[in-house]
C-alpha cells in the first residue's frame, strides 16, 4: 500500500474518533440537560420560590472536596437510620438531583420537590406502605409518611424509577395534572443555565426587607431595604471553578433609577467594607486569617448593570476561595466558644459523595 494511502487513512481514522468524540459529548450534554429541564418544567406556576442542586455534578468539583473539609459533621437521626437500612438508599451516595418550589399562602407555605437518584422502588415502597397509601387522580400510588414529631405528613410518588415527587400538601400537588413552567420561569431557569446550584426568588412583600436584614455586622441599611423590596425577582447561582466557586447573585426591577440607586449603594458598601478591615482597631481585633478571608471576598466583588429592554438588572459576582472557606470556619467557631477548632480533617466521611 502506498504511503500516501496509508496516511489518507490515518487522517481519516483520526477525524472520524474526533467526530464520534463530539458526538458523545453533545448527547451526554443534551441528556444531562434533559433531565434538568424535565425537572424544572414540574415546578408549578404559582411557586414563590425555586431552588435547584446537581449533586452528582458538584461531586466532582474540588471545590466541594474542600468545603466538605470544614463543613459541620453531619448528625444522623434515628428515623433516617431506619430508612436507610429498610430502603438502602443513602442521599450521600445515591441522591444526584433536586428541584425544590416553595409557594407561600400567608401564613403556610407548601413545598414541591422532585428528585433523581437511584432507588430500589420496591424497598421504599415497601417501607413507606406501612404508614399508608392512597391513589392519585390519574392512577399514581400516593404514599402518605408522618412527618417527625408532628400530626402532619409528606406525600411522595414515583414519576419513574429513578424519579420521584415529594409535598407536604396532597391536595395541590398530586391531584391533578402537572403542566410545564409558565413562560415567565423559564425565561429566568435559563438566566442560570449550567450552573449546578441554584435559587430563584419572586419578590413578594416583606422578602426584600428580610434579606436586608440579614447583612452582617454595620452593613444594615434602611435604604437597602428599601431598594431590595423593588425588586421583582432575585435569582443565586454557584458554579465551582477548580478550587473556587463563582456565585452570581441579580436583582431585578423595572425602574432604571432603582437599578442605578441600588448598583452604586453596593458599590458603596463594598469600599466601606475594606476600609473597615483596614482600620487599625479592626486589624488588631480581628483574627488576621479571618481578615484576609473577608478581604479576598470583597475584592472579589463585580458589579454589574444589566439591561434586558423592558426590566433592568443589577448583577453582583464574586468568589468563594478556600481562603474564604477558612474564615467561614473561624467565624463558627469563634461564635460558639464551646465547639472545636476549625481544622481540614482529611479522610473524614462526606455528607454528599
Amino acid at each position: 500500500m502506498r504511503k500516501s494511502t496509508i496516511f489518507w487513512l490515518l487522517g481519516a481514522l483520526a477525524l472520524g474518533a474526533v467526530a464520534a468524540l463530539l458526538v458523545y459529548q453533545h448527547w451526554k450534554t443534551r441528556d444531562l440537560n434533559a433531565g434538568r429541564e424535565g425537572m424544572l418544567a414540574l415546578m408549578p406556576e404559582e411557586a414563590s420560590a425555586v431552588i435547584y442542586a446537581d449533586f452528582a455534578e458538584l461531586r466532582s468539583s474540588p471545590f466541594f472536596a474542600q468545603l466538605l473539609k470544614w463543613a459541620p459533621e453531619p448528625t444522623v437521626d434515628r428515623d433516617y437510620a431506619q430508612f436507610l437500612q429498610s430502603t438502602g438508599f443513602n442521599y450521600e451516595r445515591d441522591l444526584d438531583r433536586v428541584a425544590l418550589a416553595v409557594h407561600h399562602q400567608q401564613q403556610n407555605s407548601t413545598v414541591f420537590a422532585v428528585a433523581e437518584g437511584r432507588f430500589d422502588r420496591k424497598k421504599i415502597e415497601a417501607y413507606a406502605s406501612q404508614f399508608g397509601s392512597l391513589k392519585t387522580a390519574d392512577g399514581k400510588t400516593l404514599f402518605a409518611v408522618p412527618l417527625r414529631e408532628t400530626n402532619r405528613k409528606a406525600y411522595f410518588t414515583f414519576l419513574r424509577s429513578d424519579r420521584i415527587a415529594w409535598s407536604n400538601d396532597s391536595s395541590d400537588f398530586f391531584q391533578q395534572p402537572r403542566s410545564d413552567a409558565s413562560k415567565t420561569w423559564r425565561e429566568h431557569f435559563s438566566r442560570v443555565a449550567g450552573t449546578p446550584v441554584f435559587a430563584v426568588l419572586r419578590q413578594e412583600g416583606g422578602d426584600g426587607t428580610m434579606l436586608a436584614a440579614q447583612a452582617p455586622g454595620n452593613l444594615h441599611s434602611p435604604q437597602l431595604a428599601t431598594l431590595l423590596a423593588q425588586l421583582q425577582w432575585i435569582s443565586m447561582s454557584a458554579k465551582p471553578e477548580g478550587n473556587l466557586l463563582r456565585v452570581a447573585v441579580e436583582g431585578e426591577c423595572l425602574s432604571e433609577s432603582t437599578e442605578h440607586q441600588l448598583k452604586d449603594l453596593l458599590s458603596g458598601l463594598v469600599v466601606l467594607a475594606q476600609m473597615g478591615l483596614s482600620d487599625p482597631k479592626t486589624r488588631k481585633e480581628l483574627d488576621p486569617g479571618l481578615r484576609e478571608g473577608y478581604l479576598e471576598l470583597l475584592q472579589s466583588a463585580d458589579i454589574q448593570q444589566v439591561d434586558r429592554g423592558t426590566s433592568k438588572t443589577v448583577r453582583v459576582v464574586f468568589d468563594v476561595t478556600p481562603k474564604v472557606l477558612e474564615s467561614a470556619g473561624m467565624t463558627v467557631t469563634s461564635a460558639d466558644p464551646a465547639a472545636p477548632k476549625a481544622e481540614p480533617k482529611d479522610g473524614r466521611k462526606s455528607p454528599i459523595r
